[in-house]
């Protein structure tokens, strides 16, 4: 019996991870992101509350994937971990809060090499898994791993 509602209970959480969810939050993007996996270059959508964060991404019109962060990252295929998302996805040396913390345009790495600009913040991240490049303005989030391959950018539409 506590079997049983051990596993209702893991099966009601990770149904609850990619709930719907009301967005307080929605803009219209041009979004770049390319990975060793996901390669996009068109308009998108980052819609967010405090706490959740969902990339709706469209080619020519058509939605052809979502992605959904909260506590799991949820693709249209379906949800995993943080660290399984930034494995298949990304790279596995990265920290759980990265995707989240560029979509929003927060530093990454927890602050590590942190520069103020005039025009918001940069940061170098240089060890033997990355070679980070990400920089924040007003209008555009790049962030670029030379090392990995990786490319996600994230400019206002004008």
């Amino acid at each position: 019996m506590l079997h049983v509602k051990y596993n209702i209970f893991i099966l009601l959480f990770f149904l609850s991870a990619c709930s719907i969810t009301n967005y307080k939050h929605s803009k219209s993007k041009f979004i770049t992101i390319k990975t060793k996996i996901l390669k996009f270059s068109d308009l998108g959508y980052i819609k967010n509350t405090d706490n959740s964060i969902r990339l709706e991404l469209f080619v020519a019109g058509n939605n052809i994937q979502n992605i959904e962060i909260n506590n799991l990252i949820c693709l249209n295929e379906g949800c995993m971990l943080r660290s399984s998302f930034n494995s298949e996805y990304l790279s596995e040396n990265y920290p759980d809060t990265i995707l989240q913390n560029i979509v929003l345009g927060k530093p990454v790495y927890e602050g590590k090499n942190f520069k103020k600009t005039g025009y918001g913040f940069e940061q170098n991240i240089q060890n033997s898994d990355v070679e980070i490049l990400y920089r924040v303005t007003r209008n555009e989030i790049c962030f670029k791993d030379k090392k990995n391959k990786i490319l996600f950018k994230i400019k206002d539409i004008k």
